[in-house]
């Protein structure tokens, strides 16, 4: 099978580690629906511009956390390729709070609360308002140790061995997310026995499996993922991530919020 051009131009902006289990995945996807790519390659998707294997950026050895999400944005110039890295979101602070882009990003702009209280610097009961325009004036004095932009949270994530992940690698307007996501289950199965083939073969912990929403607790149905450490929570979109236990513990030492 010749794989479309779609994939394997994709494919050449993953980091070369990954190359053969994207290719294996794929193929993986074809034999489950011999109709899929087919149908993808005639169709318009997200995201565009070869973003579609985005999130294999950095080595598999790199890798110590695979955070999964639904799938893409819903707007072209947000849907990156990262999960829950808004493209077209650069600054993260606004004089009152966070910036117009990041509170137009509901499930974004969740996280960053989230984080904010897993690190101590907003208090759970109290994330609007006074409270974040607070944080905005410390951001914006000469010696704050606060990021400023959303790239530099992606790196430092990146940093911590972050795979930033979507159950499904596409959107498309007229096919609900969880549909599409069965048809990349099979990928997805190849990309966790690829990790886990890699721990043992290198003897390091296996990756921590993050799991944010019900689509994304669907990777549990995949045999090999019951041998990962996982947490799982609601799906940012929440108002009640902001306040889960769970992921404060999970990300409060990271420092991910720190220059």
């Amino acid at each position: 099978m010749t794989l479309p051009a779609f994939i394997t131009d994709s494919c050449a902006r993953a980091h070369p580690s990954w190359h053969p289990v994207l290719e294996k995945g794929i193929r993986a996807v074809a034999q489950a629906d011999s109709s899929y790519l087919a149908g993808l390659e005639k169709d318009t998707f997200l995201p565009t511009k070869n973003r579609l294997f985005a999130a294999f950026s950095q080595p598999m050895d790199a890798v110590r956390y695979v955070l999964v999400g639904e799938g893409p944005y819903p707007r072209e110039e947000s849907a990156s390729g990262y999960c829950f890295m808004d493209g077209a979101v650069r600054d993260i602070w606004s004089d009152k709070g966070f910036s117009k882009p990041v509170n137009r990003a509901t499930s974004l702009r969740n996280f960053l609360k989230m984080l904010l209280v897993a690190e101590n610097t907003l208090q759970p009961g109290n994330t609007s308002g006074e409270a974040m325009a607070a944080v905005a004036r410390a951001v914006s004095s000469p010696d704050s140790p606060y990021i400023r932009q959303l790239d530099e949270l992606q790196q430092a994530m990146l940093d911590q061995g972050f795979l930033l992940l979507n159950a499904t690698l596409v959107f498309r307007k007229h096919i609900a997310p969880a549909r599409e996501s069965r048809a990349w289950l099979p990928f997805l199965q190849t990309v966790m026995d690829a990790l886990a083939d890699n721990a043992a073969a290198s003897e390091k912990p296996l990756p921590v499996l993050v799991l944010w929403g019900k689509i994304a607790e669907k990777l549990t149905e995949i045999e090999s993922v019951s041998r990962f450490p996982q947490v799982a929570s609601e799906h940012p979109y929440n108002l009640s991530f902001i306040r889960n236990t769970d992921m404060q513990h999970l990300f409060g030492s990271m420092g991910l919020f720190r220059k």
